[in-house]
């Protein structure tokens, strides 16, 4: 597997899979599968943490990590087995300062797993650095995504997949014009 960091990153800012990052065809969750599965499977037991010692490296490996699975499992729980790392690589790249060194119309992606965390802390420190590096389009889902993890210590549009029994308050959260249905 002779993939780079640069060749993650010239794929996911294509124009073409721009265009798909948040309304995906089953064709790109194929194409994905295919193309970087092996490497997602790498990447989530450790053998790709030295990409993680650069600023694109880590965010390339945020995105195998974090945005990846989401494509590849779409709808079962194995799309969120390497949150947690993904989460973790973050948290590494933004206390060693990458993020400013990484292009701002690429910053979200790094910070992408702090929203997708169930963590509250996490979800405290996504929001204020969408807000400290006014990455507008960003904002108003990091703030929705915290008031849910406010609210019920997780997001209940997962639990069905994770096997987790919704409260009563979910439930009704899901069933409102206002659920948030991931």
């Amino acid at each position: 597997m002779n993939i780079t960091p640069q060749e993650i990153l010239d794929f996911w800012y294509s124009d073409r899979i721009r265009k798909q990052w948040f309304s995906s065809t089953t064709e790109l969750d194929k194409e994905i599968l295919d193309k970087y599965g092996a490497l997602w499977e790498a990447a989530s037991i450790g053998e790709l943490d030295a990409w993680a010692d650069h600023p694109e490296g880590s965010l390339a490996l945020v995105i195998v990590l974090d945005q990846f699975p989401l494509n590849m499992f779409r709808g079962q729980a194995k799309s969120f087995k390497s949150e947690r790392k993904a989460v973790e690589t973050a948290l590494k790249a933004i206390n060693q300062n990458f993020d400013e060194r990484i292009a701002r119309d690429k910053l979200a992606f790094l910070y992408m797993p702090l929203m997708h965390s169930e963590i509250l802390a996490e979800q405290d420190l996504s929001l204020k650095l969408f807000r400290e590096k006014n990455l507008a389009a960003n904002i108003r889902f990091a703030e929705h995504h915290r008031e849910i993890i406010r609210q019920f210590g997780r997001f209940p549009h997962r639990n069905e997949i994770l096997g987790r029994k919704s409260t009563e308050e979910e439930i009704e959260y899901l069933a409102s014009k206002n659920g948030y249905k991931g």
